[in-house]
């Protein structure tokens, strides 16, 4: 299986070490990460400024290659131009922190992956629920069993899972859930302070506010101490307010005919 690997906290983060070693044990990998971290840039891509790559090399061996973009970009850059032929899967992550809710429009991480099921390459995002997470060794298993699964049962062109792991040894975790996407969501501030000349500046901060209950939102799974794995796509249609709204007949709008 041939495996690219990308993140949006950066080539040089825990995650991303110890979610390559453990796939290099059963699969061919090659690393194409953003060069610093990219967290929270969603779906963006470079488009005005020359894309740069170079090798990088940890404790002294060749380790992949190092983006100055953003996570969509290095996926794009390495299947196009890096690779010879188009990977098996992408797997993003390991990310420190989850990635749940509406929490996923923002994430570098979950858009890596998007970028790939886009590109008709299957795809798989990985989190770790702790922004200093330590436990990354069960979730990189978790992501080579998806992988092995998804080779052996695809997914429809166009979906990624999108996979939360407990910041836990293997032994706490609770098991593994299918979920859906939650709707908590975060409660944004931007706090103002001052700098040492006294200029005032804004940091963002905020509190999550949860309202998903069920066992099988992912929020709530996580919250329980079960891996989440979510199936998502790209297709942003909501199909029950487009039924509805035929009842506008839209269509009529530009012939000069006022609704009743």
């Amino acid at each position: 299986m041939k495996i690219l690997v990308c993140n949006d906290d950066g080539i040089d983060s825990v995650g991303i070490y110890e979610l390559v070693k453990e796939l290099k044990k059963s699969a061919e990998v090659t690393v194409v990460a953003p060069l610093t971290e990219q967290s929270a840039v969603g779906h963006s891509i470079t488009m005005q400024t020359p894309l740069r790559v170079i090798n990088y090399y940890k404790n002294g061996e060749f380790f992949g290659y190092a983006v100055d973009g953003t996570p969509a970009d290095c996926v794009k850059i390495g299947i196009r131009n890096i690779l010879k032929e188009s990977p098996d899967i992408v797997i993003s992550g390991i990310n420190h922190g989850s990635n749940t809710a509406i929490n996923i429009i923002y994430s570098g991480t979950v858009s890596a992956a998007r970028e790939a099921a886009i590109m008709d390459v299957p795809a798989i995002a990985v989190s770790v629920t702790n922004h200093a997470a330590k436990h990354f060794n069960f979730a990189s298993r978790v992501a080579m069993m998806l992988a092995q699964e998804i080779a052996e049962k695809p997914l429809p062109k166009g979906t990624l899972l999108n996979v939360n792991v407990p910041d836990l040894p293997e032994k706490e975790i609770a098991g593994i859930l299918l979920t859906k996407q939650g709707k908590s969501k975060w409660d944004d501030i931007y706090e103002q302070r001052q700098d040492p000349y006294g200029r005032d500046y804004y940091w963002l901060t905020g509190n999550l506010m949860e309202v998903d209950n069920e066992l099988d939102i992912d929020q709530k799974a996580i919250k329980n101490n079960y891996v989440s794995v979510t199936p998502i796509h790209f297709d942003l249609t909501d199909y029950e307010t487009y039924d509805r709204m035929k009842e506008w007949k839209i269509e009529e709008l530009l012939n000069g005919k006022e609704k009743k």
